[in-house]
Order: C-alpha cells, then sequence, then structure tokens
C-alpha cells in the first residue's frame, strides 16, 4: 500500500467525454468496443450491438495521470473492463486496482450518488480525489461527515472531460497535503 494520497477515476465523463458536442473532441481518438458488461444489456442482434459502444479517449491522460503523486484507481462501472478497454488507448497500465461495485445503479435511499458510500468504504480514511462526473453537493456533504481523512469530489463537465483546469486542481490539492 503506498502512502499516497488515492485518485479514483470514473471512465464515462472524466476520460471518455460522451456528451461532447463535436463527434472530434480535439486530442481524442474514437473506438467502439463490446465490454461484456455493456454487451450483456443490449438487445441481442440489435444495431446498437453490432455497432459497439463508442469512447472518445485521449492518448496523452494517462501519462498525465500517471506523472500525478497519486495511486490510481478504476471507480467506474468498467471495473476491470477499464484496465482492458480504456487503460491501453490512455496509456496506464492495465492492472490498476479495482472498486468492484455492487448493486449497480440502485438508488441509495437518501438520495446519494449510488457509488457514494463503496468509494468512502474503499478510500477506508485514506485522503482521496474522486473524478466523476455524476457527484453531488450532497455526495460532498456526505464524504465531509463520513470520510476521516482529506478528500476532494471533482466534479468532470461530460461534454469537455478531464482537462487542463482539472489537471491544474488535482496538483494543487495534493501541494495542499503535502
Amino acid at each position: 500500500m503506498s502512502d499516497r494520497p488515492l485518485l479514483l477515476l470514473d471512465v464515462d465523463g472524466p476520460l471518455n467525454p460522451f456528451r461532447a458536442v463535436f463527434a472530434r473532441h480535439r486530442g481524442y481518438v474514437t473506438r467502439r468496443v463490446h465490454p461484456p458488461s455493456w454487451a450483456n444489456r443490449q438487445p441481442p442482434g440489435s444495431r446498437r450491438l453490432r455497432r459497439g459502444l463508442r469512447v472518445r479517449l485521449h492518448p496523452g491522460h494517462g501519462a498525465r495521470l500517471q506523472s500525478l503523486p497519486y495511486e490510481l484507481t478504476w471507480a467506474t462501472t468498467w471495473m476491470h473492463e477499464a484496465n482492458e478497454y480504456v487503460a491501453p488507448v490512455i496509456g496506464l497500465p492495465d492492472d490498476l486496482p479495482v472498486i468492484e461495485f455492487t448493486d449497480l445503479f440502485v438508488p441509495d435511499p437518501e438520495g446519494l450518488y449510488w457509488k457514494t458510500r463503496q468509494v468512502v468504504a474503499w478510500a477506508a480514511g485514506r485522503p482521496f480525489v474522486w473524478v466523476d462526473d455524476m457527484v453531488t453537493d450532497l455526495d460532498v456533504r456526505h464524504v465531509a461527515k463520513s470520510h476521516a481523512g482529506p478528500a476532494l469530489l471533482l466534479r468532470i463537465d461530460p461534454r469537455r472531460g478531464l482537462g487542463e483546469p482539472e489537471f491544474a486542481r488535482l496538483e494543487q490539492w495534493a501541494r495542499e497535503l503535502s
């Protein structure tokens, strides 16, 4: 275990700006993939299943993320498939730790984002940054009162993805921890 803070990464939104207005998002490459967890939720023989899931990924993100003083962990519904389908395209190792979410997409009784409680449990008091497009102020307040260590929930616009302002914020937060 590292003494560096955790950087918990979502894929869709931060790394895959799936709501981008332009099909060719600057610096990104587009791939059509068939991850089993996605394919199993598609109607058999459907056009969508035949075409595959479109993801837009930036090949430079991996090196940039690895240069940060964090221990990287996947916090995504892609779970282990992120190591297979996302990591090679953006230049990350294919063996990053994964938060294995249970009860995917099940609404939280208190209105939290369904990942929030498991993210806090995974961090187990360690400092962390959670990069996701779905976190809300409610999640921020919950983490502040439920997590023993420092935490930053960094909401990413799924139209833009992870960009320079967010990388600067990640660098600044790590410096502030030191």
